[in-house]
């Protein structure tokens, strides 16, 4: 069968493309979707259905401009009550691509709508399924996301739904049938994602915690919910894009591809109240960056970290960029619906530097000098990764405030006293740093290579080690 995952690790997201005697199918695409149009036409075919999983949260689909560019179908599992033109499939319908077939298989729980795509080959053989967020490689979706929407879709209610859809229509398939999900390790959309991101029906059976065979409903709702984090706050903006619709792709880059003069950009952060969101690596903005703009590099967690600290899906954003990268940026941004970028600042940051403009610094520290000063001086503190992260292992003393929680918890910052902050590696700390900075923050220092470099110094740590269990 002739099928590719497209698989896009800074959202740990995965779109697949079918393709069968000249047709051509698209299941949960990405907002930018020529990738797509130049795939089907490499192999001489047309794009007949774009094929949902269900109204997503953590990205703003492309189905809308598919459609448009390609007269594609749209199509969504039963229930869905799209905001535009659709084809809402009933359970058990199938759908024709070239020589292959694709049966929906209706599995409610992560939300109502959510669907599960069975691929049939051109020998009718059930070779695979496209679960969305119903099945994860190691976890299943979370089901508190549609309540935020749907205020009587309570978790609890929707996790019975996700039992009763895993065991009815999920675990009775083969064993050797493929999974193919729309996540994996890194999404917020589960809580225990593997790395992996494929697998067969039947390991999963074996190894996966929400398919064991003697769990009772109560057992299942209850371990599906344990240790659910808060999710970001731009999820159900994000839905409500997906089930409403939303401008082109090709509308927004268009305006937010407008570069702005060093005394253009100045005028429209002043007038306008626009967030500038500086998207360059840690290191170069520590040196340099212009006064209250905030950091989140394009080289991580961009899209997730921007949804995890920038409330309002609706904020306008200047950009500071390296020069060639502002449409990669305004591209990041759009695909979790950021879609008010109103400029970038022509030439980045060196052009405000050249044209003597007021700026500042972040200062850093290596790893050596964290740890003479740590042993000699015991500074206050902060670790700005996961709690887990935290609680796996972390330096003495270290207080820890997740970077995704940081504006809630702002007031544990000292003002009167420097501090040190670290994460991982330094990309969360330098986000941190900025953060504060803009905030009014001044002596604070973070360390480059954060933990992983302090791992292996005499620095005093705490580790987790986690009890024996009587099995």
């Amino acid at each position: 069968m002739k099928l590719e995952q497209i698989y896009t690790g800074c959202l740990a997201h995965a779109a697949y493309y079918l393709e069968s005697k000249g047709e051509a199918a698209i299941f949960d695409p990405l907002r930018e979707v020529q990738p797509y149009i130049d795939r089907a036409e490499k192999d001489g075919a047309k794009i007949k259905y774009v094929f949902e999983t269900h109204f997503h949260a953590d990205f703003v689909s492309g189905h809308l401009d598919l459609q448009k560019k390609t007269g594609a179908k749209i199509v969504f599992g039963p229930t869905a009550k799209p905001g535009y033109d659709a084809l809402v499939a009933t359970d058990g319908q199938v759908f024709e691509v070239g020589d292959y077939k694709v049966k929906v298989i209706h599995t409610p729980g992560h939300t109502m709508e959510s669907t599960t795509y069975m691929l049939i080959d051109e020998n009718d053989n059930e070779h695979g399924i496209i679960t969305g967020d119903t099945l994860f490689i190691g976890d299943v979706g979370r089901p508190d996301l549609a309540q935020h929407v749907i205020s009587d879709l309570t978790e609890e209610k929707l996790a019975g739904h996700l039992y009763d859809s895993l065991r009815n229509k999920i675990m009775p398939l083969s064993d050797d049938l493929i999974v193919y999900p729309n996540h994996g390790a890194g999404s917020a959309c589960g809580k225990m994602m593997s790395k992996e991101t494929t697998d067969t029906l039947g390991h999963q059976k074996e190894v996966n915690y929400a398919l064991r065979e003697d769990m009772t409903r109560e057992e299942f709702i209850k371990e599906l919910l344990t240790g659910l984090t808060a999710p970001p706050g731009y999820f159900p903006q994000n839905v409500l894009l997906n089930i409403k619709g939303y401008d082109s792709l090709d509308t927004i880059m268009h305006k937010a591809k407008t570069p702005l003069s060093v005394e253009g950009f100045d005028a429209a952060a002043n007038e306008s109240g626009a967030l500038m969101l500086d998207t360059r690596d840690a290191e170069d903005f520590a040196k340099g960056f212009i006064p209250n703009s905030i950091n989140i590099g394009l080289d991580g967690s961009f899209a997730q970290w921007v949804g995890e600290l920038i409330p309002d899906v609706k904020q306008e954003i200047l950009l500071i960029t390296y020069p060639d990268k502002q449409e990669e940026a305004i591209t990041r941004l759009s695909r979790v619906g950021y879609d008010n970028t109103i400029g970038y600042l022509d030439g980045g940051f060196e052009s405000w530097e050249k044209a003597g403009k007021e700026y500042e610094a972040v200062g850093r520290i290596t790893v050596k000098e964290f740890e003479e000063q740590y042993n000699s001086e015991k500074p206050i503190v902060f670790d700005v990764r996961k709690k887990s992260e935290y609680d796996s292992e972390h330096v003495i003393g270290a207080i820890n405030v997740p970077l995704n929680e940081i504006n809630q918890h702002l007031s544990q910052f000292p003002k009167d006293k420097p501090f040190v902050l670290y994460c991982a590696g330094g990309y969360r700390s330098m986000i941190a740093s900025s953060i504060l900075k803009q905030r009014g923050w001044e002596d604070l220092v973070d360390v480059i290579d954060g933990f992983d470099g302090i791992a292996k110094t005499t620095v005093e740590k705490s580790e987790y080690v986690c009890p024996t269990t009587m099995l």
